[in-house]
């Protein structure tokens, strides 16, 4: 699966997540720091990550999105601002696998604070093995949300 990866740190975790993500066999197209043949001109903060992620998940450039900062937070409020775009703040297994189940969420955020290698492993075996739930009442409410979405985000602002 082609990803987008984003970050406005490099740290032992997003290094841990790259050895994993490139172990399963993704193809990976870095931002920010995580990017070590990008020029120091081209360091990303947290909202520039976000949006260069989830720019390229919507414009179809990869399939699904990993982003990465200190609460996790900020780059989950970002992403989301770009159309077609579901990111989940993910603390656990459990978090993560609702998250495709429920929302059908296209980009994990992880905070580089509070998640464990260990945690991060499990995130991402519980990501990688749920599909995008298919119950319609889970479908329905998503659209409702893309509803939502188009009814605020308009092509002249």
């Amino acid at each position: 699966m082609k990803l987008a990866v984003g970050s406005d740190e490099k740290t032992f975790l997003t290094d841990r997540v790259l050895q994993e993500l490139q172990k399963r066999g993704h193809a990976l197209e870095l931002f920010g720091p995580l990017n070590e043949t990008a020029d120091a001109a081209r360091a990303l903060n947290w909202v520039q990550a976000a949006q260069a992620v989830a720019e390229a998940v919507s414009a179809g450039r990869a399939e699904e999105g990993i982003l990465f900062c200190w609460t996790g937070t900020g780059v989950t409020l970002a992403a989301n601002k770009i159309p077609g775009i579901r990111a989940a703040l993910c603390h656990d297994a459990e978090t993560a696998r609702g998250a495709r189940l429920w929302n059908r969420a296209n980009v994990l955020c992880l905070s580089l604070r509070a998640t464990s290698e260990i945690v991060a492993q499990e995130i991402l075996d519980a990501w990688f093995n749920t599909p995008l739930g298919t119950d319609p009442s889970d479908v329905a409410a998503v659209e409702q949300v893309t509803q939502i979405e188009a009814k605020y985000c308009t092509s002249s602002r």
